[in-house]
């Protein structure tokens, strides 16, 4: 977890294949899953944010088939950050429209 902005903007680029400048919330963990950063453009710049826990392990969500890519809701990153496991949880069957990528 030493990569910083162009590092970070680098893997999004090259290893994920999309547009680090899209306005998407860029987020990475490292291998024991107790720091996370989150790469984001705001329009002029690059933000990076980072976030090391003291004990415990963050709740990282499973790969689909997506490879390295798992696409969250903003109310699913609210719940990790906050430590709440994703796998436990359950959300109700409410309509949400979906961009279609």
């Amino acid at each position: 977890m030493r990569k910083g902005f162009i590092g970070l903007h680098g893997l999004v680029g090259d290893r994920l294949q999309l547009e680090p400048r899209s306005g998407h919330l860029f987020l990475f963990c490292n291998q024991s899953r107790n720091r996370l950063k989150i790469l984001f453009w705001d329009g002029n710049g690059l933000w990076v944010c980072a976030k090391r826990l003291e004990r415990g392990r963050f709740s990282w969500p499973q790969e689909e088939t997506q490879g390295d890519r798992v696409r969250l809701t903003h109310e699913e990153l609210t719940l990790l950050l906050g430590g709440i496991d994703l796998e436990r949880t359950r959300a109700k069957n409410w309509y949400r429209y979906e961009e279609k990528t």
